[in-house]
């Protein structure tokens, strides 16, 4: 019988999540049956979704993330199994996940890793939501918020393969150090210490036709001010607000109407149907040097708590990864 381990979300979070929220246990697993598997993780996700999404779960279920398995015997297979150690699945979706799927075989050299970052759903979100909804052309102007993330980092590469110049925002200089130095933006704003709009101003005279946001609050609504006409916003998510209990912000609806700018908000399994796509393309630039990720690893299944919140405190560089 195989033992796994599994945290429970025992409390709701308030604010930061702390110690106790969740709870560590072991649960025997039964014999899988005729059309089931069992998975053993090998790399685990933590993402701020996850914060975001917290809220809407019942106590006493685990917390939706991604694994890598193995599928069948020698496989590896990419799941929402929750924060599990193994698991028995029939390889079908429930509630709102979506199904497990064998990842693509690309080659030994690439990292298992990969496929729940760069290759992954952080690796497409890049991919779909920058490209797709904010249509970059050659010679424009790109502001990536959260821009030393596992997405962020990810969109401000993908704009300058297309040609734009691109302004990385972030929390410390070592971050922008990164950005500029070994990603290749073209400016660096340090949202903690800068004066944002006197740096906008500077970093991106002409202005800023795409803004590529992650974080939204007040970093959001400077960037506004600085949108040039028929300017494009992709919403990705909203970092700064994510530990707050009372999660309302408040936008500066007059730049979307005076400039008449375009901002859309996108769950990336909206491009489910396209999903080897952004894998492939991820991958072709990576093999071309054009790409390049990060990851943050944390060693331990049973650390995947700390991992969590060392994430929601912006402690990564690009992806943030457990390994089991």
């Amino acid at each position: 019988m195989v033992k796994a381990k599994v945290f429970i979300f025992q409390k709701q979070f308030d604010g930061l999540p702390k110690e106790g929220d969740l709870q560590l246990i072991e649960e025997d697993l039964p014999a899988i049956k005729e059309g089931e598997f069992l998975a053993e993780a090998v790399y685990l996700s933590v993402d701020p979704y996850m914060r975001a999404y917290a809220p809407r779960l019942p106590l006493g279920k685990t917390i939706v993330e991604s694994k890598h398995p193995k599928y069948p015997v020698g496989r590896h297979v990419v799941g929402q199994f929750g924060w599990r150690s193994h698991t028995v699945s029939k390889g079908e979706r429930h509630d709102s996940s979506t199904a497990p799927f064998l990842i693509p075989e690309l080659g030994p050299d690439v990292p298992l890793s990969y496929f729940i970052g760069v290759l992954g759903m952080p690796g497409n979100t890049a991919y779909f939501g920058f490209l797709e909804l904010c249509q970059p052309k050659k010679g424009e102007t790109v502001v990536v918020s959260g821009a030393a993330g596992a997405v962020g980092s990810l969109v401000g590469q993908i704009a300058k393969i297309k040609g734009c110049t691109v302004i990385g925002i972030a929390g410390s200089e070592e971050k922008g150090k990164w950005l500029v130095g070994e990603l290749g933006f073209d400016h660096f704003i340090n949202y903690k210490t800068a004066d944002l709009n006197k740096a906008l101003s500077q970093a991106a005279p002409n202005g800023i036709d795409c803004y590529f946001d992650n974080v939204g609050g007040e970093t959001t609504n400077a960037i506004l001010s600085h949108m040039n006409d028929f300017g494009r916003i992709s919403l990705c998510g909203s970092i700064s607000v994510y530990n707050k209990n009372d999660r309302k912000v408040s936008l500066e609806l007059f730049y979307l109407v005076g400039k008449q700018l375009k901002m859309e908000g996108f769950i990336v399994t909206r491009w489910l149907d396209r999903w080897l796509e952004g894998i492939q393309q991820n991958h072709k630039w990576i093999q071309e040097g054009k790409l390049k990720t990060r990851e943050t690893v944390t060693v331990g299944f049973e650390n995947m708590f700390k991992a969590f919140v060392d994430m929601l405190q912006g402690k990564n560089f690009g992806k943030a990864v457990v390994k089991a």
